[in-house]
């Protein structure tokens, strides 16, 4: 018995004194291939990029040449190519003003918002864009003009950016929801409004539409709804391409769920906003004519008003802002307007493509492989997307040298005890950011699997991650 006790005890100080001696390198290899052999990667591809922080060197490295499906990680690509050519103190600039003239207290011509690509405009991040803010804003203007009626128009100027909206390689089941609005020249609210929701007392039945927050009457609502088992939570989705008016809500929404209801993407925001503005008006007893934008003038074959007048600039935060709730909260509406910025910025039409060349001629020119850089959008949503971890890991690293970095850093949350961007679409999970261990050694790391069964993946993308702690 003793003889036992005793191997027992020897087994158990083999097991703790496991990996004492092991490299970084060697302990990291182990990880990957637990997560390798795992039953959820049995057809998956997985990726493992780590960089010394100090030299950019390969610490350890797998698949890291094969381009994947980056998911939200590509925000930290568009992010530091942002910072890169726009520079951190970048503002955007949205303008009212008007056509015609003012007469005795009427406007004789067109009260337009000329948008200027900003993606925070009546956000409610910040405290001097939130949609009541801006509103008061243009009133206060507009009485200080000696405007008390507007035979004219109310327009939303989005013309800026041409009459492309969407980047292609979105899927129908994202574009109509809040994740999925679309980039425009001329943003309202983040793009995106509520829904309230309510299911029924039994599964199969109708959901119950309680309320459209703020009221859009001039969007149709086809509520297709019904209410799912208990515990299966929200699987609602609104199908609402962009400039539509009619929205189908398709899906299921779970007895005993907490949440209210969906946030859905704002198919016109350019229409919105001006609608916004003359429903305002309205109700101070200032009179104005139809809503409409420049993209509908141009449809209709009509010509734009020419301004004679600005009655007010509306500045952006920083762009360093913007990245903060870009990175934190990844808002995929950021990432597109800013892929748009950059080729505005260049002089070339403000396409998502004209905007990706950009970028990847900037990363090029700092040693890059162009073709590991296989962009579709500017925030990942598009699983067409096919990014290497080496190129990524490559960009993080370079980011470290520059005078934004500090800012950039602090915009990327914390997961598993790391500064690391998570990313996550359709059995595509990915990690993406900096480590710094108990030593002080500094990492660059990033970590993707594509095409993954089941759930809880990400528990195990740690576990590997932990190798480095």
């Amino acid at each position: 018995m003793k003889i036992k006790h005793l191997a027992f005890a020897l087994s158990l100080s083999m097991i703790s004194l496991h990996g004492i001696g092991q490299t970084v390198e060697q302990k990291l290899d182990r990880a990957f291939q637990v997560l390798s052999n795992d039953p959820q990667a049995k057809y998956a591809l997985t990726s493992l990029c780590v960089l010394d922080a100090n030299t950019g060197k390969i610490v350890f490295g797998r698949n890291e040449n094969t381009g994947l499906a980056t998911a939200s990680t590509l925000k930290t690509i568009t992010a530091a190519t942002a910072y890169s050519l726009l520079g951190k103190d970048f503002r955007y600039q949205t303008t009212l003003a008007y056509s015609g003239k003012v007469n005795n207290g009427v406007l004789q011509g067109d009260l337009i918002i000329i948008g200027g690509g900003d993606p925070t405009l009546g956000s409610s991040r910040y405290a001097q864009q939130k949609e009541n803010m801006v509103l008061n804003q243009w009133v206060k203007v507009i009485k200080e003009a000696g405007i008390n009626k507007i035979d004219g128009r109310v327009i939303g100027d989005d013309g800026a950016w041409g009459s492309s909206a969407t980047p292609e390689g979105w899927t129908w089941q994202d574009m109509g929801n809040y994740y999925g609005a679309a980039p425009s020249a001329l943003s309202w609210r983040e793009n995106q409004f509520d829904i309230k929701l309510r299911a029924n007392t039994r599964q199969n039945q109708a959901v119950s539409l309680t309320g459209v927050v703020p009221a859009m009457p001039y969007l149709q609502v086809v509520n297709e709804l019904t209410t799912g088992a208990q515990g299966t939570g929200d699987n609602a989705y609104a199908f609402l391409p962009p400039l539509s008016r009619i929205a189908y809500l398709r899906g299921t929404w779970g007895l005993g769920i907490q949440k209210s209801g969906i946030s859905v993407a704002l198919p016109d925001p350019a229409y919105d906003a001006a609608y916004r503005l003359q429903d305002t008006l309205k109700r101070l007893g200032i009179t104005a004519g139809e809503v409409t934008t420049s993209r509908q003038l141009l449809a209709d074959k009509l010509p734009l008003p020419v301004v004679s007048q600005q009655l007010n600039t509306i500045t952006s935060p920083s762009l360093s802002e913007i990245i903060y709730w870009f990175n934190k909260k990844s808002i995929n509406l950021y990432g597109e307007n800013l892929i748009r910025t950059l080729a505005w910025k260049a002089g070339k039409p403000a396409t998502t493509a004209n905007g990706i060349e950009e970028l990847i001629t900037y990363w090029t020119k700092k040693g890059l492989d162009k073709n590991a850089l296989n962009m579709i959008d500017g925030s990942g949503l598009s699983p067409a997307n096919r990014v290497t971890s080496y190129a990524m890991a490559s960009i993080l690293f370079h980011a470290q040298q520059e005078d934004w970095f500090a800012d950039f850093y602090k915009s990327l949350p914390i997961n598993n005890g790391m500064q690391l961007k998570s990313g996550s679409i359709k059995d595509v999970s990915a990690y993406a950011g900096y480590y710094t261990n108990a030593a002080g050694k500094k990492y660059v790391v990033v970590i993707n699997i594509n095409n993954y069964t089941g759930s809880g993946i990400n528990k195990k993308l740690f576990k590997t991650l932990d190798a480095l702690k």
